[in-house]
């Protein structure tokens, strides 16, 4: 089993397993990332690998959000580390080029994919009308985790 994870509060944690696919959006408790939902889910499903999109600050976001998305980020990994669970941090540009070859390589382009690849994956959880998108990149991400084992470069 591999599983993606796309990080913040509009991200989202996907898992593939063999022909399986599955996506949630992140576990947020209150406005903060989950992080006892997270290792309780990693926990259970013992997974091979853990594909963390790794993402920095960007011109023109704020102080405190920024620090807010680092907080999950460090969150994530520090579950990861204590529970011994294999991961590899990738930037959104390699997961991009490699999953998305010949797309525009944006939002649009990861749901695209995902509604192509994972037909039975449900992007409009609850109440939502359009696409989760951070679900999509967090299947991207995972995906792009098989492409790496199945090519023999494993974390």
């Amino acid at each position: 089993m591999i599983v993606g994870i796309d990080i913040g509060k509009s991200g989202a944690i996907s898992f593939l397993d063999g022909s399986f696919a599955h996506a949630l959006p992140m576990p947020i408790l209150g406005k903060e990332v989950d992080g006892k939902e997270i290792g309780d889910l990693l926990r259970n499903l013992k997974p091979d690998l853990v594909m963390v999109e790794k993402v920095g600050a960007m011109p023109g976001q704020g102080v405190t959000s920024m620090f807010n998305f680092g907080v999950s980020y460090g969150k994530v990994l520090g579950i990861l580390e204590s529970k011994g669970i294999p991961y590899r941090l990738v930037t959104p540009q390699a997961w991009k080029k490699k999953v998305l070859a010949g797309t525009a390589k944006d939002k649009d382009a990861a749901i695209g994919f995902v509604s192509r690849a994972f037909p039975d994956v449900d992007l409009t959880p609850g109440r939502k009308k359009k696409p989760h998108d951070g679900m999509a990149d967090a299947l991207c991400i995972a995906e792009y985790g098989r492409q790496l084992m199945n090519a023999g470069d494993s974390a």
